[in-house]
């Protein structure tokens, strides 16, 4: 269970201070509370479409340590129960605001541990950025691959100690936290399944971001479901096409994780069609798509 010593002593500080973690008291503030939308970074809803109950749920917020850094997170989970699947939910671009900890609770719902980490703590606040460029160029481009690995890494491992069951891991992620989600179910052994929405799955490596997660094909851990939009300019159907070829060669070369991943695309939806914030939200896609997410977690053995 979440300890006093792992809560973010937000309200102690003063505007303008901040952690030892570095965080600064609104930002620390924002996570905590699992809300804060990058106000004018696109057009946002003013309201989720989905609104979630915690009745039956124990949520929280709370930090564990990466080599002396507090990496806040949201957590939600069946209330009194314990030795249940473990579901590392990665955010957007924006990070873990009210969407995301919604998410949480929705598989908390359905039995899981779901555990939101801010993977972007570090290098900055998303909620504090009004435009998409500045949030990309001063936060979100300078954030490496390897951190995120790690910062996941300790996300299980706090699970493990607070009534998860590391035997059966899922990963799940959203645009940023889809292409996350291949990366780490092609690097990371102690997960079971995974399932990516609108992730991308090419690009040029850089030295934060070496690989992408066609270049790694060939050391995938855990089946991938690939849930994309046919109407998703930033992920072409010439590249998710490219992804099935490489998984169909490293299939045929005896990769079982990689002959078992699927996709699917709605042919009428448009990227971040899950984001029930946002005009680009698309309910029947988004419905189907995370009663798929579920069955996929229980046929691969995480549920």
């Amino acid at each position: 269970m979440l300890d006093a010593n792992q809560t973010q002593d937000v309200d102690a500080l003063l505007p303008g201070q901040t952690t030892e973690s570095g965080a600064s008291r609104r930002t620390a503030l924002k996570i905590a509370l699992g809300v804060g939308y990058a106000a004018a970074a696109m057009p946002i809803m003013a309201q989720t479409a989905i609104k979630t109950s915690a009745e039956g749920l124990r949520t929280g917020e709370g930090t564990y340590d990466i080599e002396g850094f507090s990496v806040p997170f949201y957590y939600a989970a069946p209330e009194g129960k314990t030795n249940l699947p473990v579901l590392l939910v990665v955010h957007e671009i924006f990070g873990v605001h009210e969407y995301i900890a919604d998410t949480c609770r929705r598989f908390a719902k359905a039995g899981y541990l779901a555990i939101a980490p801010e993977l972007f703590a570090r290098q900055g606040d998303p909620g504090s950025y009004g435009e998409m460029a500045k949030l990309m160029a001063e936060v979100v481009s300078k954030v490496p691959d390897a951190q995120v690995m790690g910062d996941l890494d300790g996300a299980v491992k706090w699970a493990g100690e607070n009534g998860g069951d590391l035997k059966k891991v899922g990963i799940t992620g959203f645009c940023w936290g889809g292409r996350i989600t291949w990366l780490y179910a092609e690097q990371r052994s102690n997960v079971k399944a995974a399932v990516a929405w609108y992730g991308r799955l090419v690009g040029t490596p850089s030295a934060l971001m070496p690989k992408n997660p066609l270049d790694l094909v060939a050391q995938l851990k855990a089946p991938v479901l690939g849930l994309y939009g046919g109407q998703d300019g930033g992920n072409p159907l010439t590249t998710i096409n490219q992804m099935k070829d490489a998984l169909a060669e490293a299939g045929a070369l005896g990769n079982q994780a990689a002959k078992a991943s699927e996709f699917v695309v709605y042919k009428d939806a448009p990227h971040a069609f899950h984001a029930d914030y946002r005009p680009s939200y698309r309910k029947e896609a988004a419905e189907d798509g995370f009663k798929r997410a579920l069955a996929w977690f229980k046929a691969h053995g995480v549920a």
